[in-house]
Protein backbone atom coordinates (compact mmCIF):
# COMPACT_ATOMS: atom_id res chain seq x y z
CA UNK A 1 0.00 0.00 0.00
CA UNK A 2 1.14 3.60 -0.68
CA UNK A 3 1.74 6.64 1.76
CA UNK A 4 1.98 9.72 1.98
CA UNK A 5 2.14 12.77 4.05
CA UNK A 6 -0.21 15.07 5.01
CA UNK A 7 0.44 18.66 7.28
CA UNK A 8 -2.55 20.14 9.11
CA UNK A 9 -1.20 23.92 8.99
CA UNK A 10 -1.64 26.46 11.44
CA UNK A 11 -5.01 27.46 9.90
CA UNK A 12 -6.68 23.75 10.42
CA UNK A 13 -5.20 24.00 14.11
CA UNK A 14 -5.98 27.27 15.12
CA UNK A 15 -9.98 26.65 13.88
CA UNK A 16 -10.42 24.01 15.34
CA UNK A 17 -10.71 21.34 12.53
CA UNK A 18 -7.96 18.80 13.29
CA UNK A 19 -10.79 16.68 13.50
CA UNK A 20 -12.56 17.16 10.76
CA UNK A 21 -9.93 16.88 8.22
CA UNK A 22 -8.72 13.18 10.09
CA UNK A 23 -12.38 12.43 9.65
CA UNK A 24 -12.28 13.16 5.77
CA UNK A 25 -9.25 10.71 5.35
CA UNK A 26 -10.83 8.29 7.96
CA UNK A 27 -14.63 8.38 6.08
CA UNK A 28 -12.70 8.12 2.74
CA UNK A 29 -11.61 4.22 3.80
CA UNK A 30 -7.69 5.60 4.18
CA UNK A 31 -6.01 4.29 7.41
CA UNK A 32 -3.77 6.68 9.42
CA UNK A 33 -0.39 5.03 10.48
CA UNK A 34 1.34 8.08 12.27
CA UNK A 35 0.36 10.94 13.62
CA UNK A 36 2.06 13.76 15.85
CA UNK A 37 1.87 17.14 17.02
CA UNK A 38 5.25 19.37 15.89
CA UNK A 39 6.29 22.75 16.27
CA UNK A 40 8.38 23.75 12.51
CA UNK A 41 11.60 25.24 12.71
CA UNK A 42 13.23 27.49 9.90
CA UNK A 43 15.50 24.89 9.51
CA UNK A 44 13.01 21.78 8.62
CA UNK A 45 10.38 24.55 6.63
CA UNK A 46 13.85 25.59 4.60
CA UNK A 47 14.35 22.24 3.55
CA UNK A 48 10.66 21.41 3.06
CA UNK A 49 10.22 24.35 0.76
CA UNK A 50 13.47 24.64 -0.54
CA UNK A 51 11.97 24.94 -3.99
CA UNK A 52 10.45 28.41 -2.74
CA UNK A 53 13.14 29.42 -0.92
CA UNK A 54 14.00 32.09 -3.67
CA UNK A 55 10.50 33.18 -3.82
CA UNK A 56 10.09 36.78 -2.40
CA UNK A 57 6.65 34.93 -0.86
CA UNK A 58 9.02 32.91 1.28
CA UNK A 59 9.87 34.08 4.68
CA UNK A 60 5.50 34.93 4.52
CA UNK A 61 5.22 30.77 4.24
CA UNK A 62 7.96 30.62 7.43
CA UNK A 63 6.14 32.97 9.11
CA UNK A 64 2.27 31.36 8.77
CA UNK A 65 4.57 27.66 9.10
CA UNK A 66 5.40 28.44 12.36
CA UNK A 67 2.23 30.46 13.62
CA UNK A 68 1.21 27.59 15.82
CA UNK A 69 2.08 23.69 15.75
CA UNK A 70 1.18 21.63 13.02
CA UNK A 71 -0.03 18.13 13.06
CA UNK A 72 1.95 15.73 10.66
CA UNK A 73 0.36 12.53 9.51
CA UNK A 74 1.31 9.77 7.08
CA UNK A 75 -2.23 8.21 5.61
CA UNK A 76 -1.66 4.84 3.71
CA UNK A 77 -4.16 3.22 0.65
CA UNK A 78 -3.77 2.26 -2.78
CA UNK A 79 -3.30 5.34 -4.83
CA UNK A 80 -3.08 7.19 -2.05
CA UNK A 81 -0.95 10.32 -3.08
CA UNK A 82 -3.56 11.11 -5.79
CA UNK A 83 -6.56 9.93 -3.43
CA UNK A 84 -5.19 12.58 -0.97
CA UNK A 85 -4.72 15.07 -3.40
CA UNK A 86 -7.74 14.94 -5.19
CA UNK A 87 -9.83 15.34 -1.52
CA UNK A 88 -7.48 18.37 -0.90
CA UNK A 89 -8.22 20.14 -3.93
CA UNK A 90 -6.46 22.94 -5.32
CA UNK A 91 -3.59 25.10 -3.90
CA UNK A 92 -5.94 28.11 -3.73
CA UNK A 93 -9.13 27.50 -1.78
CA UNK A 94 -10.73 30.48 -3.85
CA UNK A 95 -10.48 27.88 -6.72
CA UNK A 96 -10.74 24.52 -4.65
CA UNK A 97 -14.49 22.57 -6.16
CA UNK A 98 -16.72 22.45 -3.03
CA UNK A 99 -16.43 19.37 -1.31
CA UNK A 100 -12.81 19.59 -0.88
CA UNK A 101 -10.91 19.99 2.29
CA UNK A 102 -9.91 23.54 0.55
CA UNK A 103 -12.90 23.99 -1.05
CA UNK A 104 -15.01 24.01 2.26
CA UNK A 105 -12.97 25.50 4.48
CA UNK A 106 -10.57 28.16 2.50
CA UNK A 107 -10.72 30.69 0.66
CA UNK A 108 -7.13 31.52 0.77
CA UNK A 109 -3.86 30.46 -1.43
CA UNK A 110 -1.70 30.30 1.88
CA UNK A 111 -4.05 29.79 4.88
CA UNK A 112 -5.27 26.62 2.54
CA UNK A 113 -5.41 24.11 5.81
CA UNK A 114 -2.90 21.53 4.31
CA UNK A 115 0.06 20.35 2.73
CA UNK A 116 0.05 17.09 0.96
CA UNK A 117 2.79 15.10 -0.96
CA UNK A 118 3.18 15.47 -4.56
CA UNK A 119 4.32 11.95 -5.70
CA UNK A 120 5.02 8.68 -4.32
CA UNK A 121 8.65 10.00 -4.78
CA UNK A 122 8.03 13.49 -2.98
CA UNK A 123 6.00 11.17 0.03
CA UNK A 124 8.93 9.07 0.98
CA UNK A 125 11.18 12.03 1.10
CA UNK A 126 8.93 14.29 3.24
CA UNK A 127 7.83 11.27 5.35
CA UNK A 128 11.23 10.42 6.39
CA UNK A 129 11.97 14.03 7.13
CA UNK A 130 9.31 14.28 9.90
CA UNK A 131 8.65 10.45 11.20
CA UNK A 132 11.50 7.82 12.30
CA UNK A 133 10.81 3.93 11.33
CA UNK A 134 8.95 3.54 14.89
CA UNK A 135 6.61 6.20 14.41
CA UNK A 136 4.57 3.97 11.80
CA UNK A 137 2.42 1.11 12.82
CA UNK A 138 1.20 -1.63 10.86
CA UNK A 139 -1.97 -2.94 11.41
CA UNK A 140 -5.41 -4.05 9.83
CA UNK A 141 -8.11 -2.38 9.59
CA UNK A 142 -10.96 -4.54 10.38
CA UNK A 143 -12.94 -2.61 7.52
CA UNK A 144 -10.68 -3.38 5.02
CA UNK A 145 -12.68 -6.18 3.08
CA UNK A 146 -15.92 -3.50 2.24
CA UNK A 147 -13.17 -0.80 1.41
CA UNK A 148 -10.89 -2.62 -1.47
CA UNK A 149 -12.39 -5.25 -3.73
CA UNK A 150 -10.07 -8.43 -3.02
CA UNK A 151 -8.44 -8.31 -6.51
CA UNK A 152 -7.69 -4.57 -5.60
CA UNK A 153 -5.34 -5.30 -2.58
Amino acid sequence: MERTLVILKPSAVQRGLIGEVITRFERKGLKLVAIKMIQLTDEILAEHYAHLIDRPFFPRIVAAMKASPVIVCCWEGIDCVQVVRSMTGATNGRNAVAGTIRGDYSVSGQENMVHTSDSVENAKIELNRFFVESDFFDYELPTLNFIYASDER
